[in-house]
């Protein structure tokens, strides 16, 4: 049996996050951009194998989104 987790998130620029994450991804792992939401589709043979999965994308996300952050903040800075 197979297990499936969906995970919606909505930012300012998900495509940039979703590039961010795309060498991380697994061949179980499923990422599109919809409006300002990323949308990821995992799934995975055993329940503990996708919460794994999901604990780690989550990670992912948030030091992908805080760098993000970070670089557009320090650009914006350097321009005024």
């Amino acid at each position: 049996m197979t297990r499936r987790a969906t995970l919606r998130t909505t930012h300012d620029d998900p495509a940039a996050l979703a590039a961010a994450l795309t060498p991380d991804n697994t061949d179980s792992m499923d990422t599109t951009v919809e409006g300002d939401e990323l949308i990821t589709t995992i799934e995975r043979d055993s329940t503990g194998g996708l919460q794994s999965t999901v604990d780690d994308y989550v990670v992912n996300v948030t030091v992908a989104q805080t760098v993000i952050d970070a670089t557009r903040t320090h650009t914006d800075t350097n321009h005024e």
